[in-house]
Protein backbone atom coordinates (compact mmCIF):
# COMPACT_ATOMS: atom_id res chain seq x y z
CA UNK A 1 0.00 0.00 0.00
CA UNK A 2 1.35 3.40 -0.96
CA UNK A 3 2.11 5.65 2.00
CA UNK A 4 0.43 9.05 1.92
CA UNK A 5 2.61 12.11 2.24
CA UNK A 6 2.03 14.51 5.11
CA UNK A 7 0.48 17.00 2.70
CA UNK A 8 -1.96 14.37 1.49
CA UNK A 9 -2.82 13.31 5.04
CA UNK A 10 -3.58 16.92 5.92
CA UNK A 11 -6.26 16.92 3.21
CA UNK A 12 -7.74 13.54 4.16
CA UNK A 13 -11.50 13.18 4.54
CA UNK A 14 -10.81 11.48 7.88
CA UNK A 15 -10.48 14.05 10.68
CA UNK A 16 -8.35 11.74 12.81
CA UNK A 17 -5.89 11.31 9.94
CA UNK A 18 -5.68 15.10 9.60
CA UNK A 19 -5.18 15.54 13.35
CA UNK A 20 -2.32 13.03 13.47
CA UNK A 21 -0.76 14.62 10.41
CA UNK A 22 -0.73 17.99 12.18
CA UNK A 23 1.01 16.39 15.15
CA UNK A 24 3.59 14.78 12.84
CA UNK A 25 4.34 17.95 10.87
CA UNK A 26 7.16 19.26 13.07
CA UNK A 27 8.95 15.94 12.67
CA UNK A 28 8.64 15.76 8.89
CA UNK A 29 10.94 16.95 6.12
CA UNK A 30 9.15 20.24 5.42
CA UNK A 31 11.35 23.28 5.93
CA UNK A 32 8.41 25.58 6.62
CA UNK A 33 5.35 24.04 8.21
CA UNK A 34 3.47 27.30 8.75
CA UNK A 35 1.82 27.38 5.30
CA UNK A 36 0.59 23.84 5.95
CA UNK A 37 -0.68 24.63 9.44
CA UNK A 38 -2.55 27.87 8.83
CA UNK A 39 -5.28 26.25 6.70
CA UNK A 40 -5.83 23.70 9.45
CA UNK A 41 -6.90 26.52 11.76
CA UNK A 42 -10.02 26.60 9.59
CA UNK A 43 -10.51 22.83 9.70
CA UNK A 44 -14.07 21.64 10.24
CA UNK A 45 -12.93 19.44 13.13
CA UNK A 46 -12.20 21.12 16.50
CA UNK A 47 -9.56 18.55 17.47
CA UNK A 48 -7.61 19.31 14.28
CA UNK A 49 -7.85 23.04 14.92
CA UNK A 50 -6.63 22.53 18.48
CA UNK A 51 -3.55 20.61 17.35
CA UNK A 52 -2.83 23.19 14.66
CA UNK A 53 -2.92 25.93 17.28
CA UNK A 54 -0.51 24.01 19.52
CA UNK A 55 1.83 23.30 16.62
CA UNK A 56 2.16 27.03 15.97
CA UNK A 57 3.53 27.79 19.42
CA UNK A 58 6.77 29.74 19.21
CA UNK A 59 6.03 31.37 15.84
CA UNK A 60 5.72 35.15 16.19
CA UNK A 61 5.42 36.20 12.57
CA UNK A 62 2.59 38.72 12.26
CA UNK A 63 0.35 36.50 10.09
CA UNK A 64 0.70 33.63 12.56
CA UNK A 65 -0.09 35.74 15.63
CA UNK A 66 -3.02 37.34 13.83
CA UNK A 67 -4.37 33.92 12.90
CA UNK A 68 -3.96 32.64 16.44
CA UNK A 69 -5.71 35.72 17.81
CA UNK A 70 -8.78 34.91 15.73
CA UNK A 71 -8.82 31.47 17.34
CA UNK A 72 -9.81 33.13 20.61
CA UNK A 73 -13.17 33.62 18.88
CA UNK A 74 -13.48 29.97 17.88
CA UNK A 75 -16.74 28.24 18.67
CA UNK A 76 -15.01 25.41 20.52
CA UNK A 77 -13.88 25.95 24.12
CA UNK A 78 -10.88 23.62 23.72
CA UNK A 79 -9.62 25.56 20.73
CA UNK A 80 -9.99 28.85 22.58
CA UNK A 81 -8.14 27.49 25.59
CA UNK A 82 -5.29 26.17 23.45
CA UNK A 83 -5.03 29.51 21.65
CA UNK A 84 -4.93 31.34 24.96
CA UNK A 85 -2.11 29.12 26.20
CA UNK A 86 -0.04 29.59 23.06
CA UNK A 87 -0.60 33.33 22.91
CA UNK A 88 0.40 33.70 26.57
CA UNK A 89 3.91 32.55 25.54
CA UNK A 90 4.47 35.48 23.16
CA UNK A 91 7.69 37.42 23.79
CA UNK A 92 7.79 40.29 21.30
CA UNK A 93 5.84 43.49 22.09
CA UNK A 94 4.97 43.86 18.39
CA UNK A 95 2.94 40.65 18.69
CA UNK A 96 0.36 42.49 20.79
CA UNK A 97 -1.12 44.36 17.82
CA UNK A 98 -3.65 41.68 16.72
CA UNK A 99 -4.70 41.15 20.34
CA UNK A 100 -5.41 44.73 21.32
CA UNK A 101 -8.80 44.91 19.52
CA UNK A 102 -9.91 41.86 21.52
CA UNK A 103 -9.46 43.63 24.86
CA UNK A 104 -12.77 45.40 24.46
CA UNK A 105 -16.18 44.60 23.04
CA UNK A 106 -15.81 40.81 23.14
CA UNK A 107 -17.15 38.04 25.35
CA UNK A 108 -15.61 37.92 28.83
CA UNK A 109 -13.58 34.77 28.10
CA UNK A 110 -12.07 36.33 24.97
CA UNK A 111 -11.08 39.52 26.78
CA UNK A 112 -9.65 37.51 29.66
CA UNK A 113 -7.44 35.44 27.36
CA UNK A 114 -6.39 38.51 25.38
CA UNK A 115 -5.37 40.40 28.53
CA UNK A 116 -3.42 37.35 29.68
CA UNK A 117 -1.60 37.21 26.35
CA UNK A 118 -0.56 40.89 26.33
CA UNK A 119 0.40 41.03 30.01
CA UNK A 120 4.09 40.14 29.75
CA UNK A 121 4.46 42.12 26.50
CA UNK A 122 4.15 45.37 28.50
CA UNK A 123 2.62 47.45 25.72
CA UNK A 124 1.34 50.93 26.56
CA UNK A 125 -1.71 50.45 24.36
CA UNK A 126 -3.06 47.88 26.83
CA UNK A 127 -3.11 50.39 29.70
CA UNK A 128 -6.40 52.16 28.98
CA UNK A 129 -8.37 48.95 28.29
CA UNK A 130 -6.94 47.39 31.45
CA UNK A 131 -7.92 50.39 33.55
CA UNK A 132 -11.44 50.25 32.15
CA UNK A 133 -11.64 46.52 32.82
CA UNK A 134 -11.07 47.06 36.56
CA UNK A 135 -14.83 47.69 36.72
CA UNK A 136 -15.77 44.75 34.52
CA UNK A 137 -18.61 42.53 35.73
CA UNK A 138 -16.55 39.39 35.19
CA UNK A 139 -13.96 38.65 37.93
CA UNK A 140 -11.77 36.72 35.48
CA UNK A 141 -11.44 39.81 33.28
CA UNK A 142 -10.66 41.97 36.32
CA UNK A 143 -7.95 39.53 37.44
CA UNK A 144 -6.20 39.61 34.09
CA UNK A 145 -6.55 43.40 33.80
CA UNK A 146 -4.91 43.84 37.21
CA UNK A 147 -2.10 41.57 36.05
CA UNK A 148 -1.53 43.78 32.99
CA UNK A 149 -1.37 46.90 35.16
CA UNK A 150 1.06 45.21 37.53
CA UNK A 151 3.40 44.49 34.62
CA UNK A 152 3.11 48.01 33.20
CA UNK A 153 4.03 49.59 36.57
CA UNK A 154 2.51 52.98 35.81
CA UNK A 155 2.04 55.38 38.71
CA UNK A 156 -1.30 56.46 37.25
CA UNK A 157 -2.73 53.05 38.15
CA UNK A 158 -1.71 52.99 41.82
CA UNK A 159 -4.82 54.68 43.18
CA UNK A 160 -7.16 52.41 41.22
CA UNK A 161 -5.23 49.29 42.17
CA UNK A 162 -5.36 50.28 45.84
CA UNK A 163 -9.12 50.73 45.55
CA UNK A 164 -9.48 47.31 43.93
CA UNK A 165 -7.27 45.75 46.61
CA UNK A 166 -9.53 47.14 49.31
CA UNK A 167 -12.99 46.70 47.86
CA UNK A 168 -13.21 44.23 44.97
CA UNK A 169 -15.76 41.51 45.84
CA UNK A 170 -13.50 38.76 44.46
CA UNK A 171 -10.74 37.64 46.82
CA UNK A 172 -8.41 36.58 44.01
CA UNK A 173 -8.75 39.99 42.35
CA UNK A 174 -7.88 41.63 45.67
CA UNK A 175 -4.88 39.34 46.10
CA UNK A 176 -3.51 40.05 42.64
CA UNK A 177 -4.04 43.79 43.15
CA UNK A 178 -2.05 43.69 46.39
CA UNK A 179 0.79 41.94 44.58
CA UNK A 180 0.60 44.46 41.74
CA UNK A 181 1.14 47.28 44.23
CA UNK A 182 4.64 45.95 44.86
CA UNK A 183 6.07 48.52 42.46
CA UNK A 184 4.46 51.50 44.20
CA UNK A 185 6.02 54.01 46.52
CA UNK A 186 5.41 52.63 49.99
CA UNK A 187 3.62 55.42 51.82
CA UNK A 188 1.01 55.89 49.11
CA UNK A 189 -0.24 52.31 49.43
CA UNK A 190 0.24 51.85 53.18
CA UNK A 191 -3.50 52.17 53.97
CA UNK A 192 -4.42 49.59 51.34
CA UNK A 193 -1.81 47.12 52.57
CA UNK A 194 -2.59 47.46 56.26
CA UNK A 195 -6.26 46.99 55.45
CA UNK A 196 -5.39 43.89 53.41
CA UNK A 197 -3.53 42.41 56.37
CA UNK A 198 -6.97 42.13 57.99
CA UNK A 199 -8.77 40.87 54.90
CA UNK A 200 -11.30 38.06 55.30
CA UNK A 201 -9.40 35.90 52.78
CA UNK A 202 -6.13 34.42 54.02
CA UNK A 203 -4.59 34.52 50.53
CA UNK A 204 -5.02 38.30 50.51
CA UNK A 205 -3.47 38.59 53.97
CA UNK A 206 -0.56 36.44 52.84
CA UNK A 207 0.07 38.61 49.78
CA UNK A 208 -0.17 41.77 51.85
CA UNK A 209 2.33 40.47 54.41
CA UNK A 210 4.80 39.76 51.62
CA UNK A 211 4.27 43.08 49.82
CA UNK A 212 4.80 45.09 53.02
CA UNK A 213 8.27 43.61 53.32
CA UNK A 214 9.03 44.08 49.66
CA UNK A 215 8.25 47.79 50.01
CA UNK A 216 10.08 48.04 53.37
CA UNK A 217 7.05 49.66 55.02
CA UNK A 218 8.22 50.27 58.58
CA UNK A 219 4.91 51.83 59.72
CA UNK A 220 3.23 48.46 59.05
CA UNK A 221 5.39 46.59 61.57
CA UNK A 222 2.65 46.50 64.26
CA UNK A 223 0.28 44.96 61.73
CA UNK A 224 2.89 42.37 60.76
CA UNK A 225 3.34 41.46 64.42
CA UNK A 226 -0.41 40.88 64.64
CA UNK A 227 -0.19 38.77 61.48
CA UNK A 228 2.22 36.46 63.30
CA UNK A 229 -0.84 35.22 65.20
CA UNK A 230 -2.86 34.59 62.04
CA UNK A 231 -4.90 31.38 61.91
CA UNK A 232 -3.06 30.43 58.71
CA UNK A 233 0.61 29.52 58.92
CA UNK A 234 1.08 30.68 55.32
CA UNK A 235 0.33 34.25 56.45
CA UNK A 236 2.70 33.91 59.38
CA UNK A 237 5.49 32.76 57.06
CA UNK A 238 5.22 35.90 54.93
CA UNK A 239 4.89 38.11 58.01
CA UNK A 240 8.06 36.58 59.47
CA UNK A 241 9.89 37.13 56.18
CA UNK A 242 8.87 40.79 56.15
CA UNK A 243 9.73 41.36 59.81
CA UNK A 244 13.21 40.11 59.00
CA UNK A 245 13.56 42.33 55.96
CA UNK A 246 12.48 45.29 58.09
CA UNK A 247 14.87 44.27 60.90
CA UNK A 248 11.91 44.76 63.22
CA UNK A 249 12.94 44.32 66.84
CA UNK A 250 9.27 44.72 67.75
CA UNK A 251 8.65 41.36 66.13
CA UNK A 252 11.15 39.55 68.34
CA UNK A 253 8.68 37.86 70.75
CA UNK A 254 6.46 36.64 67.91
CA UNK A 255 9.44 35.35 65.93
CA UNK A 256 10.86 33.54 68.95
CA UNK A 257 7.47 31.91 69.55
CA UNK A 258 7.36 30.85 65.88
CA UNK A 259 10.57 28.86 66.39
CA UNK A 260 8.48 26.23 68.19
CA UNK A 261 5.59 26.13 65.71
CA UNK A 262 4.68 22.66 64.34
CA UNK A 263 5.09 23.88 60.75
CA UNK A 264 8.72 23.55 59.67
CA UNK A 265 8.49 26.29 57.02
CA UNK A 266 7.48 28.81 59.66
CA UNK A 267 10.33 27.77 61.96
CA UNK A 268 12.77 28.26 59.07
CA UNK A 269 11.50 31.75 58.28
CA UNK A 270 11.54 32.68 61.97
CA UNK A 271 15.19 31.64 62.23
CA UNK A 272 16.12 33.63 59.13
CA UNK A 273 14.24 36.68 60.39
CA UNK A 274 15.85 36.55 63.83
CA UNK A 275 19.26 36.55 62.19
CA UNK A 276 18.29 39.58 60.14
CA UNK A 277 16.90 41.43 63.16
CA UNK A 278 20.22 40.80 64.91
CA UNK A 279 18.93 41.12 68.47
CA UNK A 280 20.96 39.21 71.09
CA UNK A 281 17.79 38.49 73.07
CA UNK A 282 16.98 35.80 70.47
CA UNK A 283 20.15 33.80 71.23
CA UNK A 284 18.63 31.41 73.82
CA UNK A 285 15.75 30.49 71.52
CA UNK A 286 18.09 30.00 68.57
CA UNK A 287 20.43 27.85 70.63
CA UNK A 288 17.46 25.68 71.53
CA UNK A 289 16.57 25.51 67.81
CA UNK A 290 19.95 23.87 67.22
CA UNK A 291 18.21 20.70 68.46
CA UNK A 292 15.28 21.06 66.04
CA UNK A 293 14.30 17.80 64.28
CA UNK A 294 14.47 19.58 60.91
CA UNK A 295 18.07 19.87 59.65
CA UNK A 296 17.22 23.02 57.68
CA UNK A 297 15.96 24.73 60.84
CA UNK A 298 19.14 23.72 62.67
CA UNK A 299 21.28 25.10 59.85
CA UNK A 300 19.36 28.38 59.71
CA UNK A 301 19.53 28.73 63.49
CA UNK A 302 23.35 28.38 63.30
CA UNK A 303 23.48 31.02 60.57
CA UNK A 304 21.25 33.32 62.60
CA UNK A 305 23.47 32.96 65.66
CA UNK A 306 26.49 33.84 63.54
CA UNK A 307 24.69 36.87 62.11
CA UNK A 308 23.74 38.07 65.58
CA UNK A 309 27.28 37.61 66.76
CA UNK A 310 28.59 39.70 63.90
CA UNK A 311 25.95 42.35 64.53
CA UNK A 312 26.87 42.56 68.20
CA UNK A 313 30.58 42.75 67.36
Amino acid sequence: MQMLSLAERLESADAEVRRLAVIDLPYGDEDDIVPLLLPRLLDSDAAVRTEAVRALEGYEDTPVVAALATMLLDGDAGVREAAGQVLAELKQPASAAPLLPLLEGQAAEVRMLAFRAVRALRVEAAFAPAMAALRDADPGVRREAVGVLGYLKKTEAIGELAEVAAHDPDAEVRRIAIGALGYASGVSVLPALTRALGDTAWMVREEAAQTVGKLRLGPAIPDLVKAMADDYWQVRVKAARSLGLLKAAAGLPALVEALSHPMGNLRKEAAIALGEVGDARAIPALEKALQDPDPDVRKLARLALTAIGLAQA
